[in-house]
């Protein structure tokens, strides 16, 4: 029986990955903080706003609804996208507590140079 290492990790830190790894690509960024413009758009309009082609495009609008962070409602011929509220909130949570969380132990600083 095999199975991926990730699961050998807390739930929290497997779903910070995943939005970390979907979130990754700046034209998934850009397709975010144009739907957070539009609040709800077809993707050939989000095609004349991101300079890359529908098809690239398509493949990163499968991504970003896959991870949970957008919704596509079939509209006759079209697919209207839309941000996920509660996906959003989710993943503020999940960083804001795993930042919290790293600043609170005091961690020592470093120094580098930049020869080392």
């Amino acid at each position: 029986m095999t199975y991926k290492k990730s699961a050998l990790f807390e739930d929290d830190l497997q779903r910070i990955a995943e939005l970390a790894k979907v979130m990754s690509h700046p034209a998934r960024l850009a397709i975010l903080r144009y739907l957070a413009k539009c609040n709800a758009c077809i993707s050939g309009d989000i095609s004349n706003e991101i300079p890359l082609s529908r098809t690239t495009v398509s493949q990163h609008l499968q991504e970003l609804k896959k991870s949970g962070l957008i919704h596509g409602e079939i509209d006759g011929l079209k697919i209207n996208y839309c941000l996920c509220g509660d996906c959003l909130l989710e993943a503020r949570r999940l960083l804001v507590d795993f930042f919290d969380e790293l600043s609170t132990n005091d961690p020592p600083t470093c120094s580098t140079s930049k020869n080392e």
